[in-house]
């Protein structure tokens, strides 16, 4: 299959313009391509211009690419025009399974067997999406991490049925989309982010449940403490500084055959979800969220999260520099 070359798309389409949808319009105009959105939901053209509104200014302190502009957003509430001479398609409708094999379906129909289809499903395989496309070698998971137009990690997973050079033409568009790409060689639910970022989750929500942490100290825990580390870098780095000067080989066999099990942790599944659960959580959240209102903690959470790049970015490059 002669695909487009990756390196040079210039029109994109984004089916799906919700919270992540909407990001990925955001990063692709940023990024300096044509940009024809598609959502048959009511407002929804009203929400992706607002989103918009909030995310070109984050944007713009990131730094706008050659070409970069909001004029060349065109919407469309017919999903034939929306994908119509497109070199790309990025898929991005709510989080159902039976929903996104029908899209699938549509798009395959519709978009020329050479232009890949990606998916943001946050979970779902591949294989189980592309299962009634005639061509699914060029379907493949393109999972972001919330805000995409933010955040710099993008996962590309393939599916049974994806071709190995569609994951090569995935990698290398959205490397020069500027994203930072993780490709996964094996399928599994849920990648990589949300396999982590639930089973931290489960344990905060057991512990919550037992009334053994409050949502405020398991927030404490996080940004003042694991998050900090995590920021620069990742558990196994950071293990590998645990053990003094002797490294991550010493660290694990002091500790590594020990802390992963009972009673460090609890090895059950989720506790059941019930509405005291739920009334516990949002009771406790107010501490947490202490007022704010959402755009406030959106604006926070931008200038950190850019603030923290930039500082890790120059922490990296004079550490280097000094040998």
């Amino acid at each position: 299959m002669d695909f487009p070359d990756p390196t040079t798309v210039k029109k994109v389409a984004c089916v799906g313009t919700g919270t992540i949808g909407g990001g990925f319009v955001a990063q692709f105009l940023a990024s300096g391509y044509e940009v024809t959105a598609y959502d048959p939901g009511d407002g929804a053209e009203e929400a992706l211009q607002l989103l918009l509104d909030q995310a070109w200014p984050v944007l713009e302190r990131i730094g706008l690419k050659p070409g970069a502009s909001r004029s060349r957003l065109r919407f469309t509430n017919k999903i034939e025009e929306a994908v119509a001479g497109v070199e790309f398609v990025q898929e991005s409708v709510p989080e159902n399974l039976e929903l996104k094999v029908g899209i699938y379906k549509t798009l395959d129909e519709l978009v020329p067997p050479n232009i890949v289809i990606g998916s943001s499903t946050a979970g779902f395989p591949m294989t189980d999406i592309q299962k009634r496309c005639r061509f699914p070698g060029r379907t493949v998971v393109t999972h972001p991490v919330n805000p995409p137009y933010l955040i710099p990690l993008i996962e590309v997973v393939g599916g049974e049925k994806t071709d190995a050079v569609v994951l090569d033409w995935a990698t290398t568009f959205f490397e020069a989309v500027g994203k930072r790409v993780l490709r996964m060689d094996k399928e599994i639910y849920g990648f990589m982010i949300n396999r982590l970022q639930v089973a931290l989750f489960r344990e905060a929500l057991q512990m919550i449940a037992a009334d053994q942490a409050t949502v405020a100290q398991i927030d404490d825990c996080l940004t003042h403490g694991l998050g900090l580390r995590w920021a620069v870098m990742g558990p196994f780095a950071t293990f590998h500084l645990g053990a003094g000067d002797r490294g991550l080989g010493a660290w694990m066999d002091s500790f590594g055959g020990v802390e992963w099990r009972a009673p460090y942790v609890t090895e059950t599944p989720l506790p059941d979800w019930t509405p005291e659960l739920r009334a516990k959580i949002l009771q406790q959240a107010e501490e947490v969220i202490e007022g704010r209102s959402i755009p406030q903690m959106i604006e926070e959470r931008n200038d950190t999260i850019i603030g923290l790049m930039k500082l890790r970015d120059t922490c990296r490059i004079n550490a280097a520099e000094k040998g």
